[in-house]
């Protein structure tokens, strides 16, 4: 495998990596940042008031984007195993 390659299926593994994780990110980012305007707002300072809110958006972000993400994750891994022979010449 010539380094070229390598680098790009490192590229590539990196750039799935991003797409697959930034619905997610993006989410708990905005409903961090509501909270965190309802925190100044009402100057309620408490910790807990954070994590639940961030942790159950982020999970319903996962079962809406779970099948877009195992459809991306499926083909990039079907591209890989595709590009195997090529690779080992």
């Amino acid at each position: 495998m010539a380094p070229i390659q390598a680098v790009s299926l490192g590229q590539t593994a990196v750039s799935i990596t991003l797409q697959l994780s930034a619905p997610l990110l993006i989410v708990g980012m905005a409903v961090g940042l509501m909270i965190a305007l309802f925190q100044a707002t009402t100057q309620i300072q408490e910790m807990t008031l954070t994590f639940v809110p961030k942790i159950a958006a982020v999970m319903m972000a996962l079962l809406f984007f779970a099948p877009w993400m195992l459809i991306k994750i499926t083909d990039y891994t079907q591209d890989l195993f595709m590009s195997i022979p090529m690779l080992i010449r």
